[in-house]
């Protein structure tokens, strides 16, 4: 049996990305037995005001929402957190202060990987709260890897399309997606950063287009440090 730290998952934002989640984790993870995956705790509420609302002005403060399940994702043992959504990284700083364990960031985890493997410019697929928050904005700039960003038009396109996907239209989200993907990549994108992690759900990399799915990121991430008990620290 595999010895492993207990790793929370602040989910629900949405229920889908936060499945999606959960079975890349599973995929990623070397097990031949049930007993060789990793323990998982997750707390999926889907009653977690919505991020861009707030960002933007327009609605409730997640914030307490999104701290009180850090804390009882601590409480019930876990050793390290990720949280299943883009956008909510805006809190990110309210979550670490509120917990004494470590918590993945996304967006930087995606910047760092995208350096590795030589972007050097690259277009973004993400909420309105993501782009005005700057989160991969800033993530980007520290690894000197250029953005090039939608316009307003394409913007609602891309929103069109996560709600889409929200509501259990996947093929409408698709359809809006891969339409501004195609479009950042003849601006001149390296490739697309799937921001939100509902995106994963419909747009896949092709030979025509390559796709930077950040949920994959982070569950690749999260089993390296799972299955290496040195207490590894993160880089926050």
């Amino acid at each position: 049996m595999m010895e492993s730290k207990k790793v929370g998952i602040i989910g629900g934002m949405g229920p889908k990305a936060t499945v999606d989640l959960m079975n890349k984790i599973i995929n990623n993870t070397p097990a031949k037995h049930d007993q060789d995956h990793l323990h998982l705790i997750v707390d999926s509420n889907s009653q977690i005001p919505d991020r861009t609302s707030a960002i933007i002005g327009e609605g409730l403060d997640p914030t307490p929402s999104i701290v009180a399940s850090a804390q009882r994702l601590q409480k019930a043992g876990a050793d390290l957190l990720m949280i299943a959504c883009n956008t909510a990284h805006f809190f990110y700083r309210a979550v670490i202060h509120s917990v004494e364990i470590p918590v993945i960031h996304m967006p930087i985890e995606t910047a760092k990987y995208l350096q590795e493997h030589k972007f050097k410019r690259v277009g973004l697929l993400a909420t309105d709260g993501t782009l005005q928050s700057n989160l991969y904005q800033h993530c980007l700039n520290k690894y000197d890897i250029a953005l090039i960003n939608s316009n307003k038009d394409m913007q609602a396109y891309v929103m069109k399309g996560i709600y889409s996907i929200k509501g259990g239209k996947l093929e409408t989200g698709l359809f809006y997606l891969s339409a501004i993907a195609k479009e950042l990549k003849e601006l001149g994108a390296d490739a697309i950063i799937a921001g939100c992690t509902e995106i994963p759900l419909v747009l896949q990399s092709t030979k025509q287009l390559i796709v930077v799915d950040p949920t994959e990121i982070i569950a690749k991430k999260v089993v390296h440090i799972a299955t290496n008990m040195n207490n590894e620290l993160l880089s926050v």
